[in-house]
C-alpha cells in the first residue's frame, strides 16, 4: 500500500517489529487482507491505516487513497505536531556558535533590562 518509500524498506520495518497487522507484529511476507488494520510504529508515533480494498500491481502513490483510510487517533497526529513544533526551536549540533547578527538579533530579542527600569526618573517613592 505503499506506506514505504521502497520494499526493502518495508521489510525492514517488518523485522524490526514495527509494522503490525490488527495488533500483532508480522513477517514481510505476510498477506493482507481487506479490512485489516495495519498499523506502523514511527516512535513515538503510531500511525494506523486501513484496508479498503485489494490493488493487483504496483500503484501510483496518487492512487493510494482510493486502496487505504488513514484512521489515526488524534492523539498520535497531536503528537506528531508537537514533535515538529519542537524540532523548529532545535539548533543541530555542529552548526557552530551563532554569528554576529544571530547573536544581536538574540540580544535585542531578550533584552536584560526591563522596560520598566528604563527611566528610574519617573518612580520617586519619597513623596
Amino acid at each position: 500500500m505503499r506506506l514505504f518509500k521502497t520494499r526493502s524498506l518495508a521489510a525492514e520495518a517488518c523485522k524490526k517489529g514495527k509494522v503490525l497487522i490488527q495488533g500483532q507484529a508480522v513477517k514481510p511476507s505476510r498477506m493482507v487482507s481487506v479490512g485489516d488494520v495495519v498499523q506502523i510504529k514511527r516512535a513515538p508515533v503510531l500511525f494506523s491505516f486501513k484496508v479498503l480494498a485489494l490493488a493487483q500491481n504496483r500503484m501510483n502513490a496518487k492512487l493510494v487513497p482510493d486502496f487505504m483510510q488513514n484512521i489515526t487517533t488524534p492523539d498520535q497526529l497531536q503528537l506528531l505536531e508537537m514533535i515538529k513544533l519542537d524540532k523548529t526551536a532545535y539548533r543541530e549540533r555542529g552548526t557552530g556558535r551563532p554569528t554576529k547578527k544571530e547573536r544581536r538579533d538574540l540580544d535585542s530579542f531578550v533584552d536584560e533590562t526591563p522596560y520598566f527600569l528604563d527611566d528610574e526618573d519617573d518612580w520617586d517613592f519619597d513623596d
